[in-house]
């Protein structure tokens, strides 16, 4: 189901320690892309405390890089009580990055991850005129339901198998590589 990414994008795990770069994607969304990605308006600063709550047990966010810069990034955040087998994606990508496969790609690396971890339920809350988000869930074959003005696309996940944990680990070597180079390309650039 994978679709090439546009501007030779790069998907990859981000580290507890990129919040503040996670902030800045967040801050850079227009306000109908950030009304979306949080079902109405928010503040900066709480922008600010969610993209710090990444270093919180269970949640994993990744991301879309473009030349270094975070342009997108979907997260996994488990639901209810500790080892819950239920868990919520959420997906904010920057206006000139939509409608590109990112979101596809992003669900992908979401979908592994929780299946990986034992998550039987994957929630996709969104506004019920966010046609995005909507067509995106009917890709991998959600289930929807209405709920007080949201639309609620379930996705089950497949049982984890030696091949799927397999495959995210090679994701993650590849992530820490591109990690690595991007950070190099970065100090080469000040120079």
């Amino acid at each position: 189901m994978s679709e090439p990414l546009p501007l030779d994008g790069v998907v990859r795990k981000l580290w507890p320690t990129e919040a503040a770069a996670y902030r800045d994607h967040l801050l850079r969304l227009d306000r109908e892309s950030r009304n979306t990605r949080f079902s109405g308006a928010v503040s900066d600063e709480f922008i600010d405390k969610h993209a710090h709550s990444i270093r919180d047990f269970g949640v994993i966010v990744f991301g879309f890089f473009v030349d270094g810069t975070l342009r997108g990034a979907g997260e996994l955040r488990p639901v209810g009580p500790l080892f819950s087998h239920e868990a919520e994606a959420a997906f904010s990508i920057e206006k000139d990055w939509q409608s590109h496969g990112v979101g596809t790609a992003l669900l992908e690396r979401i979908l592994l991850s929780s299946r990986n971890r034992g998550i039987r339920l994957l929630r996709m809350d969104c506004l019920a005129g966010n046609r995005r988000m909507q067509q995106l869930a009917r890709k991998f074959e959600a289930d929807f339901t209405f709920d007080f003005g949201s639309i609620v696309g379930e996705v089950k996940a497949a049982r984890y198998t030696p091949m799927s944990i397999a495959l995210e680990a090679m994701e993650d070597a590849h992530g820490i590589a591109s990690s690595m180079l991007e950070a190099q390309m970065r100090l080469f650039k000040v120079a």
